[in-house]
């Protein structure tokens, strides 16, 4: 039997009316958060100091990872209105730096590509002073899709790789170890300007060599930023929590981690891939 959730992962919620005003505003705008939709164990934190990250292009996704809590299913057409919406939300925030996200959208020839360019340029003209890290799916390994979302000039290009080579089809069913390492160093190739980003959850079943192996893998396709997190499941129909990762173990892997190079690390058991995004952001535009 697992062991129980140890106190180091017991986060406690509290309502504050910042909160409210952000929660208010995401329903009257009828925007979707990957806090909500991911059921993120920061999101009374982040959202009780104003930030938060969008989730565009609907809230269905249309793979079935066996980590997400995001909903499978046939997502509609895009909505048009979507990139002006999340722009005017950012700029009511007052928000210096944003986080946009969304589902992998197969069903599309760009993989979502244009709305991740209409929504940076959106928000260049609401909330000019908004700097702003996309963190894309793999968008089917489409160079040319990921052209037009480097295009727009992101002041961070994040594609998480999530796990370790060997445990990518239970955990990313219809993602790929190598042509997510392809997007990180075709971004790094592209633009190297924009700092590339990806983070991995552990306590999944990986070795200490597998997530050696991945860091190593990671920094030398041109990744610059990393996060490391604890894996949490969503519910018993997900896939189980191997190992509970101590908070010391999680340093151990931040100094690996910089010492291969990476501009900076945010590693611990709640760490996520949007937390605390601009103070990692700002160590790469040093």
């Amino acid at each position: 039997m697992k062991a129980p959730r140890p106190d180091w992962l017991r986060v406690r919620y509290q309502q504050t009316p910042e909160l409210e005003n952000l929660l208010e505003l995401v329903r009257t705008e009828k925007l979707h958060t990957v806090c909500q939709s991911a059921a993120c164990p920061n999101l009374g934190e982040c959202w009780s100091h104003g930030t938060a990250t969008f989730m565009i292009a609907g809230n269905l996704c249309t793979r079935a990872c066996g980590f997400c809590d995001v909903a499978t299913g046939r997502p509609g057409p895009l909505d048009p209105g979507e990139p002006e919406r999340v722009a005017r939300a950012i700029a009511r925030l007052g928000l210096r730096f944003a986080v946009v996200t969304a589902v992998a959208r197969d069903d599309l020839a760009d993989g979502g590509a244009e709305h991740f360019a209409r929504t940076v340029a959106a928000i260049r003209t609401h909330a000019p002073g908004c700097r702003v890290e996309l963190l894309i799916p793999d968008l089917k390994g489409s160079v040319e899709a990921l052209q037009t979302v480097l295009a727009a000039s992101p002041d961070v290009l994040n594609h998480n790789l999530e796990t370790v080579e060997r445990l990518q089809r239970p955990v990313r069913k219809a993602g790929r170890y190598d042509r997510s390492l392809a997007v990180l160093a075709n971004s790094a190739r592209l633009r190297p300007d924009v700092p590339t980003k990806t983070g991995l959850m552990l306590g999944l079943g990986e070795t200490d060599d597998e997530v050696r192996q991945t860091l190593r893998d990671v920094r030398a396709h041109g990744c610059r930023l990393l996060t490391l997190g604890q894996y949490l499941a969503p519910s018993p129909a997900h896939l189980p929590v191997a190992r509970w990762v101590s908070p010391k173990e999680f340093d151990a892997w931040a100094d690996f981690a910089r010492e291969l190079g990476f501009d900076e690390v945010f590693s611990g058991p709640l760490v996520r891939s949007s937390y605390r995004a601009e103070k990692l952001a700002a160590a790469a535009h040093k």
